[in-house]
């Protein structure tokens, strides 16, 4: 579920390092939201988007 449909951004890896430099694996995931959006043929439609790009404009809410 944690992939934006509008630029592709999903969960990324890496590590977490503690005080004592030890690593262990965690992710980090996108803030996606199933938001209601406008397509270009005038259809609705609901998609995950992320945060960013609703705050950028990449989308229109219907």
């Amino acid at each position: 579920m944690a992939m934006c449909e509008v630029c592709g951004k999903k969960v990324a890896f890496g590590n977490k390092v503690s005080h004592s430099n030890k690593k262990s694996r965690r992710t980090w995931k996108p803030n996606v939201k199933k938001i209601k959006v406008l397509l270009q043929n005038g259809q609705r439609k609901r998609i995950y988007v992320c945060t960013s790009c609703i705050k950028a404009g990449k989308v229109v809410r219907a």
